[in-house]
């Protein structure tokens, strides 16, 4: 039971990491379309305020989701592993 419990949490790991992964690709993404446009003194301003405002109302939930589930399963296999 405990090899179980362990490959359960290592595998909870690696989907959290991946969920983690997939946020960054996704601004690395727009870092790069923003490449290809150009880039003026006033674009970057405007960038940085888009970024401050979308970022916390995209990316920020994402990964509290991801983290809470990731959370709340290994504390759930926690106490199976206590209970067995």
């Amino acid at each position: 039971m405990n090899t179980g419990i362990v490959i359960f949490l290592i595998v909870l790991f690696a989907a959290a990491l991946a969920g983690t992964f997939f946020a960054f690709r996704q601004e690395e993404n727009k870092i790069k379309r923003y490449e290809e446009e150009g880039v003026t003194p006033q674009d970057e301003i405007k960038r940085s305020l888009d970024y401050e405002k979308s970022s916390l109302k995209s990316n920020v939930p994402i990964q509290l989701w991801i983290y809470s589930i990731a959370i709340f399963l290994s504390l759930l296999a926690f106490v199976i592993y206590l209970i067995l």
